[in-house]
């Protein structure tokens, strides 16, 4: 349903809510350059997890505004109408500044990813963010890449895709990584960034989660160390009163889970209650995201949000400083998780640069690459086995089959859509790319039956929460629910065709290149010898697709879970 008026967008809203950088001073252009004698109203704008979604990403539910015992869904997101929210708020509020809590870059759609999300800068330019926590998503293509993100310039290997928009400058918003230290000691990005609001410093500091080395490539993050989120606030508090900034936000891409709607706290949890029970009380004001939920906290006394993810929610929050303390007044921070809604006019200079863009991504995107017997979804059975992952692993196996594979694994994250067929059952390239975004290269390598079972044994490894691998078609093994972590999968009951595994011999694997080098916390593939690269993820499936249409939907048989 699309809302047509202003009133029921008031209404909506209504039912759904109850410098420097990094290195002191600040730079030219900082609002109101004179001290004001009286408080000063902030408006702060947040999002987070956007992944490139310039387009809308689907629908939301919500309350309905006439009618608030029901709910209505709405259409939710696309940049252009993020944008015009965005430009409506700050017309009112002439303090205002725009973050994003990371991730905003990384496993986006065809119509950013393929341009290896030059789009998506360049919209948040338009848009007029001002700065950008690191994720862990902005290391998917390595560390120079991210730099080229912020400093521009043409990607040199990538002729027909890159700078498609005449040239790529680069971000005119801040990058901003406090917790990422280079092997020197310095950070790879600025710290942080200090602005003044009626003349009264503010400074914001960004990370990302110190577990980012777990879940990227090892090869894009080499020489950079990931420090605790926490401390490292803790570290800069005396730096930043030396430089006469009382008011300190956090925005850190790391967050938490609870079960209410988008502007609850019902039973959260998760890593950013530790972190914010740690940070020095300066800190009053904490933006987050990375577990792509919508919530609106107060823990340890501080305001602590996040925005869901794709952009269909932005936080307005408003906060007061104090002229006397130079700090945020105790009682005044207000936030609350809004929808972008499109009952408001696009921005359109957004919207003429998605349509450049959609128009270039056209052909590709369209193209057929085969049918599918059925929808091919990531809904897991009681095992974690999916579908769809058990079809992206049979792709894998088939092309690692020349270099001797006799088995596939692939990590669940990397499975990041699920595959609705069209008419006739047809499936677009668009389809798969959203699907496998990464352009992960295929890795053949050999592992022992022992290692193989040791490969099993680390889907526990996180306590959090298990990653079950997807496995390919003939090979099979049940684990137990109720034994410990290390212990949980009988290497008797893991076969391949049939035919138990001997934990002595050798056995050719099919993996992609970043589990291959440790990612997920599936160290053991690391010590896998005689490696030999294949083709990109995506090649893969397609090609797949092409030989073996119309894909079959696989019965969920090939792990079990044991009592």
């Amino acid at each position: 349903m699309k809302l047509k008026t202003a009133s029921l967008c008031l209404a909506l809203s209504l039912a759904l809510f109850g410098c420097s950088s990094g290195s002191g001073g600040w730079a030219p252009g900082d609002q109101n350059s004179g001290v004001s004698r009286q408080p000063v109203a902030v408006k702060m704008i947040a999002f987070n997890d956007f992944h490139g979604n310039l387009e809308m990403p689907g629908q939301l539910t919500v309350p309905d505004p006439a009618n608030p015992g029901k709910t209505i869904k709405v259409n939710a997101g696309g940049v252009d109408y993020l944008a015009a929210w965005v430009q409506a708020l700050r017309a009112k509020s002439p303090n205002s500044v725009v973050v994003s809590a990371g991730d905003l870059i990384g496993a986006s759609p065809l119509v950013s990813g393929l341009f290896h999300d030059e789009p998506t800068i360049e919209a948040m330019n338009l848009l007029g963010l001002d700065l950008n926590a690191v994720g862990n998503h902005e290391f998917d293509d390595g560390q120079q890449e991210l730099l080229r993100m912020q400093n521009g310039g043409c990607k040199a290997d990538a002729p027909t895709t890159s700078c498609q928009n005449g040239k790529f400058v680069g971000a005119k918003f801040k990058f901003l990584a406090a917790n990422v230290k280079k092997s020197d000691g310095g950070t790879l990005l600025p710290a942080y960034e200090i602005k003044k609001f009626g003349g009264i410093p503010v400074a914001f500091i960004g990370m990302t989660l110190k577990g980012t080395p777990e879940i990227v490539s090892p090869d894009g993050i080499k020489g950079l160390s990931f420090q605790d989120e926490a401390a490292t606030v803790n570290q800069l508090i005396p730096q930043l009163k030396r430089q006469g900034v009382s008011a300190v936000v956090v925005v850190v891409h790391e967050g938490g889970y609870q079960s209410g709607g988008f502007n609850d706290c019902n039973g959260v949890s998760g890593a950013i209650v530790d972190i914010v029970k740690k940070l020095d009380k300066a800190v009053k004001l904490v933006v987050t995201g990375h577990t792509h939920q919508a919530y609106n906290c107060v823990i340890d006394g501080r305001q602590v949000t996040s925005a869901k993810n794709y952009g269909q929610l932005f936080t307005e929050i408003d906060f007061v400083l104090d002229p006397a303390t130079r700090d945020i007044k105790p009682g005044t921070i207000q936030a609350q998780n809004r929808v972008v809604s499109q009952d408001i006019a696009p921005l359109a200079s957004v919207s003429n640069l998605i349509k450049l863009y959609k128009d270039l991504v056209a052909p590709v995107a369209n193209r057929v690459a085969g049918q599918a017997a059925g929808t091919l979804d990531r809904s897991a059975s009681p095992a974690g086995e999916t579908a769809l992952g058990d079809v992206v692993a049979d792709a894998q196996l088939a092309a690692g089959a020349a270099q001797g594979a006799v088995v596939a694994f692939m990590n669940p994250d990397g499975v990041r859509a699920d595959i609705i067929p069209g008419a006739g059952g047809n499936v677009t390239y668009n389809q798969l790319f959203t699907t496998q975004p990464f352009g992960n290269v295929m890795t053949t390598l050999t592992l022992t039956g022992a290692q193989i079972d040791q490969l099993l044994e680390q889907q526990w490894s996180d306590p959090t929460r298990a990653k079950i691998l997807q496995v390919s078609q003939g090979f099979s093994y049940s684990w137990s629910q109720s034994a410990p972590a290390g212990s949980k999968v009988d290497i008797g009951s893991i076969k391949i065709n049939g035919i138990a595994i001997d934990p002595q011999q050798s056995y050719r694997v099919q993996v992609n290149n970043f589990i291959a080098g440790g990612g997920d916390g599936f160290t053991v593939l690391t010590q896998g010898s005689n490696r030999v690269g294949g083709k990109v993820d995506v090649d893969v499936l397609e090609s797949y697709f092409a030989s073996a249409s119309p894909v079959a939907v696989p019965a969920l048989n090939r792990i079990t879970r044991l009592p």
